[in-house]
């Protein structure tokens, strides 16, 4: 048996079909029988351009990893600029995704992962975050 997708059949060569097909399914390397040649002919002219244009999509597809590295270093600038609050706000975002190509869900992960990662908020700013939450609970009027 080879490797071959539902459509194709085994003579020796690669059709077109088959570099559609990615090979996915395996058949049998007998030639296809009158009625299963008429059963291919039809689907190929009716899904024939799908498997096309899926193929096209699939290979499109983003693939997962690092983001572009001049993206990298315009969110890192920022990131450098605001090191004691690096929580940008929605205007600052849109303009970090139009400068950066990059949508506001990357933006926002982006931002996400690296205040986890690598911020660490001084104790200044921790004292005096607790010292306005605490106010709000102990000032008598």
């Amino acid at each position: 048996m080879s490797k071959h997708c539902l459509l194709c059949w085994d003579d020796g060569a690669p059709s077109s079909d088959e570099e559609l097909s990615g090979g996915e399914l395996d058949m049998h390397e007998a030639q296809p029988s009158g009625e299963n040649r008429e059963l291919k002919d039809k689907l190929l002219r009716r899904f024939g351009g799908h498997i096309g244009t899926l193929k096209r999509e699939f290979s499109k597809k983003k693939k997962k990893g690092k983001l572009p590295k001049e993206a990298r270093q315009t969110l890192l600038g920022w990131w450098n600029a605001h090191n004691k609050w690096p929580y940008p706000t929605e205007a600052d975002k849109i303009a970090l995704a139009e400068s950066t190509g990059l949508d506001q869900k990357q933006i926002n992960n982006w931002f996400i992962n690296q205040r986890k990662r690598h911020w660490k908020p001084s104790e200044n700013l921790q004292f005096a975050v607790m010292d306005n939450l605490s106010g709000q609970f102990f000032t008598e009027d």
